[in-house]
């Protein structure tokens, strides 16, 4: 039986001491690091996710990530980072949104997001609920918001209920514009830079009326491929 203990005995057996001591400065936040390759733990992840069901590796990534190690939160993520699920009314959502309420890094907040997203896509009907994220005290689960939405702003052929989706992340974005927080910049840029691959007028019409008052490094990373043409 694979239990939490033995899956952090394993990361600390993958670890490098150098490269954690590296990944602690940048991060600067509480946890322990213990400097794991992102390429092994997504290998780690694979494997897992082939081998164990659903419930047992639900129970899994809730203990990592209610833990202390910064690899073992990631891993926890991974775990649940799958397109089908079946049924999806399995708790992985619950999981998710309950993590996004005490996000406290990029690192954490975007692994976490990459899984959701794929809950989102599979019930798109979640963003109701993610909505309201937009309003929270909490910088890392508004930045969330957009992060986890970025999967329609890359579509090549959207719909019309997907193209709905998009007007509504860009009303999102417009009420984060006044928001002078760096990663919340960064997060607007990033969703409209992928925006410009599919629909770079709408990234220009953005950027030109209700994202006049973005900051400069947004405006320019929101327009870094439409620039590059």
């Amino acid at each position: 039986m694979t239990t939490p203990q033995d899956l952090i005995a394993t990361l600390a057996e993958m670890g490098d001491s150098a490269k954690a001591a590296e990944m602690a400065a940048y991060h600067k936040t509480y946890r322990v690091f213990l400097g794991v390759p992102a390429a092994a733990l997504d290998e780690l992840a694979r494997g897992l996710r082939a081998n164990l069901d659903l419930p047992t590796r639900c129970a899994l990534a809730q203990d990592l990530w209610q833990g202390e190690v910064h690899e073992g939160c990631i891993l926890a993520a991974k775990l649940l980072t799958q397109a089908r699920i079946r049924p999806d009314d399995a708790p992985v959502w619950t999981m998710i949104s309950d993590w996004a309420q005490g996000f406290d890094s990029w690192a954490l907040a975007d692994a976490a997001s990459i899984a959701g997203a794929k809950r989102l896509q599979a019930a798109p009907a979640r963003l109701d609920e993610v909505e309201g994220w937009t309003q929270s005290a909490n910088m890392w689960t508004r930045r969330a918001a957009l992060v986890m939405t970025l999967p329609w702003a890359r579509l090549p052929h959207p719909k019309a209920e997907d193209l709905a989706v998009r007007d509504r992340v860009l009303i999102w974005a417009e009420g984060y514009v006044p928001d002078r927080d760096r990663f919340i910049q960064k997060a607007i840029g990033w969703w409209l830079r992928e925006l410009s691959r599919r629909d770079p007028d709408r990234v220009v019409q953005f950027v030109e009326g209700p994202g006049a008052a973005l900051t400069k490094g947004a405006k320019i990373e929101a327009l870094r491929l439409i620039s590059a043409q």
